[in-house]
């Protein structure tokens, strides 16, 4: 197959592309970036010449019958479609059997420009909505446009959303974004199969990369694709006031229909448990549920270092005194409310709780992937006040508390940072030896806690693609204390 199907199939699959450009390229010369013309008979012709020649491109790649379920809605029936799970580049056949406009990084579109001319032609003629990474206001220039379209009575085509946000194994469906559900109007759930034997298409960040996955799909004599429009979804006056519940509302009716469960972890839940660094979680951290929380109670704000700054300055001042759950909520500056209580039962002791670990885990949460920062903004709020240093005891809370544990063996690392035996250590001994030993969590606390990382190392030998797989759709109880 390697030698026959696949160059085959590549070389029809580019030259179809190649035939599309020009056709996609004169339809989209001279059109406004802010306003929809009336479509005149020749752009309908090319529309529709431009889906032909897109469903030849799939067919030639293997994807000889595709399945629709369903009726797909009018834009004036439902301006957004939002469509899960999302697992694959090959999820673009929807859009090009569509021509739906869609939401992506200005970014890619700028390396389609470089890498690829005949693709960025055909994502600019479907009128895209860009969203920019070096651009602060980005998100909400999205969501105005998205906005602005949806309510312009069904004028511009359909916006085509994966409130997913990122590629998943299918398995479940993880935490929607709320972005297709500000604009308060009805969307159209659809939801995507693809039914093979073996799955050749899944593309995450743990497995095949993403020429493999195209060699193996190609390789394949027939690829299946179903997909299924459900009813339009209309939300009630309360989901228009609470996208969140809008978005978890649809997520359930979506999860229903695919028959698979949800899980409220997402994208960020999966960066924190499979950043690299120097203190990578362990298999049962709970820095995972209280990350959940941090979203929820908008606990994690754009200008994180200042208010970081600003929590560790409070709870230094504090100097260890336990707060209960009425001053911690003084403390954060939000109302008693039964998330903060399941945040609070994370910490508690007997009814009360140090909130030097809540800033050491938000800093983790909010900045998983700089370890010395987190562990400099522990010592200024533990440090003694003559000089900044720490016991082993305030070293072993430190550490269990940016690893989400309960309970954490120190005593080999503190005793091979501590040569001068004098029962304390300051940050710049820690970060000394940090520089020297980068391995250190590896070589001083696995050995000492043992089982705590073990099912987190990734296999090198290639196996099924997976959004996390440490991730569980089963609920745990947030009311458990798990930190302390």
């Amino acid at each position: 197959m390697t030698v026959t199907l696949f160059p085959v199939r590549l070389f029809l699959a580019a030259f179809m592309m190649l035939l599309a450009w020009p056709f996609a390229f004169i339809a989209a010369v001279g059109r406004s970036e802010t306003a929809v013309e009336p479509q005149c008979l020749w752009r309908r012709l090319v529309d529709i010449l431009l889906r032909t020649i897109m469903r030849v491109m799939w067919f030639a790649g293997g994807f000889h019958w595709m399945t629709v379920k369903g009726r797909q809605a009018l834009p004036s029936e439902a301006p957004i479609l939002t469509l899960a799970p999302h697992s694959s580049y090959f999820d673009a056949i929807p859009v090009t059997m569509t021509m739906s406009s869609i939401v992506m990084k200005a970014e890619n579109f700028d390396l389609h420009l470089f890498f690829c001319l005949l693709s960025s032609a055909l994502i600019k003629y479907i009128r895209p909505v860009f969203v920019s990474r070096s651009d602060q206001d980005s998100r909400r220039k999205t969501v105005e446009e998205i906005k602005r379209r949806a309510h312009s009575g069904g004028e511009w085509p359909q916006i085509m959303i994966f409130p997913e946000g990122t590629c998943t194994n299918r398995s479940c469906l993880i935490t929607f974004k709320p972005g297709a559900f500000i604009p308060a109007v009805p969307v159209q759930p659809v939801v995507i199969r693809y039914p093979n034997e073996m799955d050749t298409i899944t593309w995450t960040w743990q497995g095949p990369g993403a020429f493999k996955i195209l060699w193996l799909t190609l390789c394949q004599l027939h690829n299946e694709f179903e997909i299924e429009y459900l009813p339009i979804y209309s939300p009630s006056e309360e989901e228009k006031e609470n996208p969140a519940l809008f978005a978890h509302n649809v997520r359930r009716l979506m999860a229903e229909a695919l028959k698979v469960p949800v899980t409220d972890y997402s994208f960020e839940d999966c960066q924190l448990a499979m950043v690299e660094g120097q203190l990578p979680l362990p298999v049962d951290t709970c820095l995972l549920e209280f990350a959940k929380l941090v979203r929820r109670l908008g606990l994690k704000p754009r200008n994180m270092d200042k208010i970081l700054h600003d929590y560790g300055n409070k709870a230094a001042a504090l100097q260890g005194k336990k707060q209960n759950l009425e001053a911690f909520a003084k403390y954060v500056e939000l109302p008693t409310s039964d998330m903060l209580r399941d945040m609070f039962a994370l910490f508690d002791e007997n009814g009360i709780m140090d909130v030097r670990e809540f800033v050491i885990a938000l800093s983790v949460v909010c900045q998983p992937a700089k370890t010395l920062e987190t562990i400099k903004l522990a010592f200024e709020m533990f440090g003694a006040q003559e000089d900044g240093a720490i016991t082993e005891n305030e070293l072993a809370c430190i550490l269990k508390t940016a690893l989400g544990v309960g309970d954490l063996k120190v005593t080999g690392l503190f005793r091979a940072i501590n040569t001068q035996g004098k029962g304390k250590i300051t940050y710049e001994q820690f970060r000394v030896f940090a520089e020297h030993h980068p391995d250190y969590a590896e070589e001083f606390l696995f050995s000492e806690n043992v089982g705590f990382w073990s099912s987190n190392k990734v296999s090198s030998t290639p196996v099924a693609n997976g959004f996390c797989s440490d991730f569980s759709p089963i609920e745990q109880d947030p009311s458990q204390k798990k930190l302390n």
